[in-house]
């Protein structure tokens, strides 16, 4: 078996001599390894892939007993094990249609149980590609009520909101910290509220961007897990910035998908490890 292993712990002497033990002891072998720690936080983290004769039940049942008394954060899956991913959509296509190419590709480990929607816009794009595809009750509780439901019955692990143009309450953020993905424009100075290109135009901005980052109940303030920007200038129209941002965007998104997919996130504090 091929095995992953994260830990998220508070820094001490002795962790990565704690590992190798307790993978020697389900007769592992250590293929990849990286850590980190963090002397912000004070936390270390470590990313480990693992091969074994034993199954994933009694892997993890020696690793969690032998590394218990570090107090981590420990999950363990196996390598070909995929995540399954809810996506969540408005009426622009631009996110999920990379997300539904590169999945196809086998570029992006993750499974997409469903689509779900607040317009019916997407419903065939989704479907042509052999996905489910659900419209959202119009009342934002009933729409959350109806996302929680999908979030048990397909057993999901990441909600990637792909320019899912609705606002998560406080109670749903908190329900599901760091596993809500979320991709919006950056710019500096900020542009808040409607058009935010033509705002930048208006202003002659040099550098357009987008960030992807968890969402938490601080609109658009979670951990930032990737970012991307493009170099623009006096000649460019609000139509063109639109087009570079829609690029920028589903790039950053994707990536951060695929980051997440395979074990590289750690969140410590307000910011994120990405290995």
């Amino acid at each position: 078996m091929d095995a992953i292993l994260t830990l998220l712990c508070k820094d001490q002497p002795g962790i990565v001599h704690s590992m190798t033990t307790a993978v020697l002891a389900c007769a592992g072998n250590i293929i990849e390894n990286q850590q980190f720690t963090d002397p912000t936080t004070g936390l270390f983290v470590m990313r480990t892939r693992i091969e074994t004769s034993e199954s994933l039940a009694k892997t993890t049942k020696i690793l969690s007993e032998g590394l218990s008394h570090l107090n981590p954060t420990l999950e363990i899956r196996e390598s070909a094990t995929k995540k399954r991913a809810l996506v969540l959509v408005t009426k622009e296509s631009h996110c999920l249609r990379d997300l539904l190419y590169l999945q196809e590709l086998g570029e992006l480990p993750v499974e997409i149980p469903l689509v779900l929607s607040n317009h019916e816009y997407l419903r065939e794009l989704v479907e042509s590609h052999g996905i489910p595809f659900r419209l959202l009750p119009s009342g934002k509780s009933e729409a959350e009520t109806a996302i929680r439901q999908a979030i048990v019955e397909h057993q999901v692990d990441v909600i990637v909101l792909a320019r899912y143009m609705q606002i998560l309450s406080e109670g749903f953020c908190a329900a599901y910290p760091g596993k809500i993905i979320n991709i919006h424009h950056s710019f500096l100075p900020g542009f808040k509220g409607a058009k935010p290109y033509h705002q930048a135009h208006d202003r002659g901005v040099k550098v357009i961007g987008a960030t992807a980052h968890f969402v938490t109940a601080d609109l658009d303030e979670g951990p930032i897990i990737e970012q991307d920007v493009a170099h623009v200038t006096h000649s460019a129209t609000p139509e063109d910035l639109v087009s570079l941002g829609r690029d920028i965007e589903r790039r950053v998104l994707s990536r951060a998908v695929k980051l997440f997919a395979e074990d590289r996130i750690f969140i410590a504090g307000d910011r994120t490890i990405i290995f």
